[in-house]
Formats: C-alpha cells, sequence, structure tokens
C-alpha cells in the first residue's frame, strides 16, 4: 500500500505519516517550501517527499501526486495567525480536498481518503445533540472566520459532491474533539455523533491518537467497513 498525506509536516500530518511509516506503509508526503520534517522521520525507509504549496498545483501535477497511491490521508488546515487565517488561500482544504479526489476519480481505481475534520462540522446524516446557542455560535464563526467555513465545506463536499456510496472513492471524515499534544498513542474511543458540546463543554483527543486511528482505518477493513462514509467523532477516554 502507499499512501498520499497532504498537510504532512502540520501537528497531526506528521504524527499520521509516522503511524503509516510504522506499519510498512509507503507514504508520499506533500511539504510546503519552507517547511520541514524531523530528522528521525525523514530517515525513515518508505517515505517520498513533494515539495510545493497543493493549493498551487494544477490538475497534471495532482495526477502526479496520486499516481501509484492506494489512498489519500488530507491533514489540511491554516496557520493561526492572522494571515493564515484571513489571507489566500480562504479555501485551502476544500479546494485541495476536491482536486485530489478528482484526479483519483481519473485514475479509474479504488482509493480510499480519510479526511482530518472537526467536531464543529455537523453529520447531517446522524442526530447531533446540539443548543440552540451553541448553533447560533458556530453559524456566526462560519461566517466570519475562514478556516472554520473552509474546515466545514470540505468534508460537506465529501458527503454531498463525492457521496457516501462511492464505489470508487470511498472515504471517512475523523472528527477529533479539542485537539492536544501527547507523546504516546493512549486510550481513544470512537463515537458516530457527538457526546458533548464542542463549544461549551469540549471534550479532548490527542493528535498522536488522531494520526494512530487514520493508520488503522487505512490498515484494518473491519475498521474501514464500519465507518466508511461516516464522520466518526474521536475522544481521548477518559481515567
Amino acid at each position: 500500500m502507499k499512501v498520499l498525506v497532504l498537510g504532512a509536516s502540520g501537528a497531526t500530518g506528521r504524527l499520521a505519516v509516522s503511524q503509516l511509516i510504522d506499519r510498512g506503509i509507503e507514504v508520499k508526503a506533500v511539504l510546503r517550501m519552507d517547511s520541514v520534517l524531523p530528522d528521525g522521520l525523514v530517515s525513515k525507509k518508505g517515505l517520498e517527499l513533494v515539495r510545493g504549496n497543493i493549493s498551487d498545483f494544477d490538475p497534471v501535477m495532482n495526477d502526479g501526486l496520486v499516481a501509484g497511491c492506494d489512498a489519500i490521508v488530507c491533514c489540511l488546515g491554516h496557520n493561526i495567525t492572522f494571515k493564515g487565517m484571513f489571507g489566500r488561500p480562504q479555501l485551502l482544504v476544500t479546494r485541495s480536498l476536491k482536486h485530489v479526489c478528482e484526479a483519483a476519480a481519473r485514475t479509474g481505481r479504488k482509493i480510499k481518503l480519510v479526511l482530518m475534520s472537526t467536531t464543529a462540522n455537523e453529520d447531517r446524516d446522524v442526530k447531533e445533540a446540539r443548543s440552540f446557542g451553541e448553533r447560533l455560535v458556530l453559524s456566526v464563526l462560519y461566517a466570519l472566520l475562514p478556516p472554520h467555513r473552509d474546515n466545514i465545506r470540505a468534508a460537506r463536499y465529501l458527503a454531498s459532491v463525492v457521496g457516501r456510496q462511492n464505489a470508487k472513492l470511498e472515504w471517512v471524515a475523523v472528527r477529533p474533539d479539542g485537539l492536544i499534544d501527547e507523546d504516546v498513542v493512549g486510550p481513544y474511543e470512537t463515537l458516530p455523533a457527538i457526546t458533548r458540546s464542542p463549544l461549551f463543554d469540549p471534550g479532548k483527543a490527542s493528535r498522536i491518537n488522531v494520526g494512530h486511528f487514520m493508520a488503522e482505518l487505512l490498515t484494518r477493513d473491519e475498521l474501514w467497513q464500519k465507518w466508511k462514509g461516516r464522520m466518526p467523532v474521536l475522544y481521548n477516554r477518559e481515567a
């Protein structure tokens, strides 16, 4: 298996790369021109680096990215700076995801895709316990914060355009709650819907657990069959 990872230099992306490599999976990692990976990761066998800003890739370049890959992991996100949140490209995740999905479709092969989403994104196919106040605040954030809007639209693209029953491009949108940094994989749970408010009572999800779950999805068929076409929520399991 060979996996294309977008956003490989990000805090979660690099952990997903490490989890995949440790399972003996070949990884093609896309890195911005000014980004770096830890030396211990760069030196690992089975890692191919592609330099460039994914938002600038044309269809031919995207075809080259997807060529030979059996799966795609998208951990793209915006830098938490004024320029990163309000500068261009405001639809980095949505447009990049759309372009690689189109490239995947052109291969004519079956390809799996895992998107790192957010609990602020509502899975409209399941009943989410969200209060009126929470929905109101999230609507305001959608209108005012481009990164929030981008993350929501990316997941909606998968659900409404790619579709949940697409036989050639299967996908899972992982929704971690309250991302935190931890050094090792710990106990966590994945659920079909949120069980706590991401605004007023957020849970926690370590980035390394997110990377672990992504790798598990791509290497355990029974897990993939359970979650394909769905948007599982990931929480660290509390002691």
